[in-house]
């Protein structure tokens, strides 16, 4: 691609040529186009050659690399990376290549992180984003233990007087819009399929507050999202409903995600005297989340920056 000042575009370099084929001298459609004549010359020659085709942009990449770590070496790389799960460091160790050329591969290959890399497959997660809010909605469940009134072992310790004063779960259930990644989330007794169904209806009731019209669900494959109550519930709004493989939770990946960002920003954030009072933090945290947080797979913006529909605001 030409820079911003540049002279010619390909367009223009055709005219140039058409006007030399014409008979004009080349020095006098240079200076008409406000190019050198070695300019000029050099793109008639070009197009004498190879034609229209010959009158565009080509990368800058020099044709032959010679420095450049041989393919049976990078493939070796790649292995280890794969298969040991090693950073730069112990690869160049084994390989006895410096660690920034390994680092070279890695990202050439698309695996200079190790998340990009599936923990039990090591193959490479192939991640994907809806174009338009609605489009897709993950939900899912995440258990935690009930906090006892006057904190839990966060609180006192690990010491025989908080021992054996588990009090049962928390089930916190959210629902994540796949492109926006606008989130909406409650704290509930239990996981069974009326308590999942209406939950839903909730959330669903949320995105429609957000401009947002639910078009899909995806959840994993729990008895409580198989059976009927979940079914109606979604036939009410027409959501058509799909479950991930099974074993598979990379396939959820954005309310999974949610999930640890959830724990580790929420639910273990501080130290909670009640389970009540972690459940009040819950509607404040999310409100942070969603208008206030920025969001990594989202150039640093909060979720609420893509939906360009809700009431009241410019679309």
């Amino acid at each position: 691609m030409g820079h911003r000042n540049a002279r010619l575009t390909p367009a223009g370099r055709l005219l140039l040529c058409q006007r030399i084929a014409e008979g004009m001298p080349i020095a006098h459609v240079a200076a008409g186009m406000g190019i050198s004549r070695q300019c000029a010359s050099r793109w008639w020659h070009r197009w004498l050659e190879l034609g229209a085709a010959g009158l565009e942009d080509r990368p800058c990449a020099p044709r032959r690399r010679p420095g450049r770590t041989p393919a049976p070496r990078e493939r070796q790389i790649v292995r280890l990376r794969r298969s040991r799960r090693w950073g730069p460091a112990p690869i160049g160790a084994r390989l006895g290549i410096p660690p920034s050329t390994v680092h070279r591969v890695l990202v050439r290959h698309g695996q200079a992180r190790l998340d990009h890399l599936d923990p039990a497959t090591r193959r490479i997660i192939r991640r994907y984003e809806r174009a338009r809010p609605g489009e897709l909605v993950h939900v899912d469940v995440k258990k935690l233990g009930r906090i006892p009134r006057g904190g839990g072992w966060r609180a006192h310790g690990r010491s025989e007087a908080v021992r054996g004063r588990g009090i049962g779960y928390a089930y916190v259930h959210s629902a994540v819009d796949d492109h926006s990644r606008l989130a909406y989330s409650e704290v509930l007794d239990d996981e069974r399929g009326p308590t999942c169904a209406a939950f839903w209806l909730r959330a669903e009731a949320f995105f429609r507050a957000h401009g947002i019209v639910v078009e899909r669900v995806l959840t994993d494959n729990a008895r409580s999202y198989c059976g009927h109550d979940f079914a109606r519930a979604l036939a009410q709004g027409s959501v058509t409903h799909k479950r991930t493989q099974i074993r598979r939770p990379q396939t959820n990946g954005k309310v999974e995600r949610f999930n640890r960002t959830l724990a580790a920003e929420w639910a273990y954030a501080r130290v909670y005297r009640s389970d009540r009072a972690r459940t009040n933090a819950l509607v404040r945290w999310l409100h942070v989340y969603n208008h206030h947080r920025s969001h990594t797979a989202l150039a640093g913006l909060p979720p609420i920056s893509r939906v360009t529909n809700v009431p009241g605001h410019y679309s």
